[in-house]
């Protein structure tokens, strides 16, 4: 399923991507294939150059998939449409796969978790927070799938 990028065979890759999405800013988080620990990861402008910064940190740290977080909300029923868009748009273009996570909460947590560690100005780490969340979340899904 994994497509090359740049030469490098996707399948051999040993990091996951945890995208937030968002209209105007998109949330990073990684997470290594070893120890399976999300870290906050930074955030981009969603803009034109959004996908090109995105294919550079996806060959510099060997991502192999993407997981972007998407609510299972009737509400934003919409905004769960635009971030399937988003991903099948992303395995299309970067030739690498993506699986969606339910972010439910994510945003509130994100604040929550930033404010016990003593963070201000929260808008500025919400997003990469948002998505380190979604993806220690699929981590540990996948980690129980494997143990059960």
């Amino acid at each position: 399923m994994f497509k090359s990028m740049g030469g490098q065979n996707m399948a051999q890759a040993s990091s996951f991507l945890g995208l937030d999405f968002g209209r105007a800013k998109i949330g990073l988080a990684l997470a290594d294939g070893e120890t399976r620990l999300a870290f906050a990861f930074g955030a981009l402008k969603n803009d034109r150059q959004f996908q090109a910064k995105l294919k550079k940190i996806i060959l510099e740290n060997q991502v192999g998939k993407i997981i972007v977080g998407k609510t299972k909300h009737e509400k934003d029923l919409q905004s769960s449409e635009d971030k399937i868009k988003f991903g099948k748009q992303l395995e299309e273009t970067l030739g690498i796969s993506v699986e969606f996570f339910d972010e439910m909460f994510t945003t509130k947590m994100a604040h929550e978790n930033l404010k016990m560690h003593g963070g201000k100005n929260l808008a500025q780490f919400d997003d990469q927070e948002a998505a380190r969340i979604i993806l220690q979340g699929w981590l540990d899904k996948i980690q129980n799938n494997l143990t059960i």
